[in-house]
């Protein structure tokens, strides 16, 4: 697979802050990344990085093998870009700044402007000043999709929207994932991720503590297991592998280390197996590992 992102070695210093301190991950061509982290991690700052509106100081950081910093006015052709909070000209409607913004990205497609406009139930002849956090938002994401670029870079761009039109978003990246192209998703709701990305990347003050895609993630945190047996389901506590075993009746709910989980099943049909549930963690709790406490 070809590189259309790779960031090696990234650090930035703000004065005596060290915003990034060693930020490294690719985004394969057509992959969706996932880039996770609470406020104040890095994520902005890695992006705006990349986009070039600020120097890094030190570390590697290149789309379509071009430097971001040198080459920054060739890479924008390429790329569409939607920030967490857009800023509107407003006296102008927000009809006339998704042609604008159209038109300097060189032109779109106006069909698919117009199909974008009707999904986001955009009223696309009211001035920008009149609008919303979430109308404002849906401005900029309907601009960035109505144009064809290699790379889509997305830093919370649900913000300010509501459920009914995140899922629209959701949507709406599916077809440009499906068309191939390469997506930086920066998201806050873990279910967006969870739900469109081919990796993930945890970002935690200022480096990444954790890279890869859900399925190899999810090997190393346990599952949550519910099991009723007809024997007594107290002997499942002391099985290797078994952690937080709590007890109701003859029913149990316990974690379990995935390499164990063969032995668990072995040793809980000895027992006379009624119920089974092995429900494997979500990304929600593979992010919540590397933030409590």
């Amino acid at each position: 697979m070809t590189k259309v992102v790779k960031v090696q070695g990234l650090q930035k210093s703000f004065g005596k802050f060290q915003a990034l301190s060693d930020v490294t991950f690719t985004v394969e061509a057509g992959e969706v990344v996932g880039f996770i982290g609470p406020n104040g991690a890095g994520k902005s700052t890695t992006i705006r990085a990349l986009l070039g509106i600020i120097k890094r100081d030190a570390g590697i950081a290149e789309i379509f093998g071009k430097d971001v910093w040198k080459d920054s006015i060739e890479i924008h052709k390429r790329i569409s870009y939607v920030p967490g909070d857009v800023t509107l000209w407003g006296s102008l409607t927000g009809g006339e700044i998704i042609d604008l913004f159209m038109k300097l990205h060189g032109g779109g497609d106006k069909k698919k402007r117009d199909y974008l406009i009707k999904r986001f139930e955009l009223d696309s002849k009211k001035k920008a000043k009149g609008y919303s956090k979430g109308n404002r938002q849906k401005v900029g994401l309907i601009a960035a999709l109505s144009v064809d670029s290699d790379l889509y870079i997305f830093d919370e761009p649900t913000s300010g929207l509501d459920p009914l039109m995140e899922q629209v978003f959701q949507e709406e990246v599916e077809k440009i994932k499906e068309s191939g192209k390469s997506i930086l998703l920066s998201s806050h709701i873990l279910s967006e991720v969870e739900r469109l990305a081919d990796k993930v990347v945890i970002i935690r003050q200022g480096e990444i503590v954790e890279t890869g895609t859900l399925d190899e993630l999810r090997h190393l945190t346990r599952s949550t297991v519910t099991i009723a047996t007809e024997g007594d389901v107290a002997e499942m506590a002391t099985v290797n592998g078994v952690h937080d075993f709590t007890q109701k009746e003859n029913q149990a709910t316990f974690s379990a280390d995935n390499q164990h989980i063969n032995d668990i099943l072995k040793e809980a049909t000895k027992l006379g197996v009624n119920k089974f549930e092995a429900v494997p963690p979500t990304l929600e709790d593979l992010f919540m590992r590397h933030y409590e406490g």
